[in-house]
């Protein structure tokens, strides 16, 4: 589960930094609003990598889908993307575990 929920996050890594580059077009966002906001949201994409064996981790990422949907606010191309990452996001930890408890039981048959 971990590598497809990583995966999924560096994904929405580059499409935070992408989104960022596209709202600093707009008149009423500053550029260190706009980069503080992203950077931030970038560096959790980044340290959730690290943490997905941790409880609560799931439900911070969770959390991340949402602000991405809301994002679309002001980048109106994000409720496309937040929606498709929050389904990439459910099918990375719905197949995850199946995998997970597939090469558990393959393990324990060869055991």
């Amino acid at each position: 589960m971990r590598t497809l929920c990583a995966s999924t996050l560096i994904g929405e890594f580059f499409v935070i930094g992408f989104a960022g580059l596209v709202a600093m077009k707009q008149a009423d966002l500053t550029a260190g609003t706009v980069w503080a906001v992203c950077g931030a949201g970038m560096l959790l994409c980044v340290l959730l990598c690290g943490m997905l064996s941790r409880p609560g981790a799931l439900a911070i990422g969770w959390a991340l889908q949402i602000a991405l949907v809301v994002s679309g606010y002001w980048v109106g191309t994000m409720y496309f993307l937040g929606v498709v990452f929050a389904a990439l996001w459910w099918a990375s930890i719905h197949f995850g575990r199946k995998i997970d408890e597939a090469k558990a039981r393959h393990s324990a048959q060869v055991a």
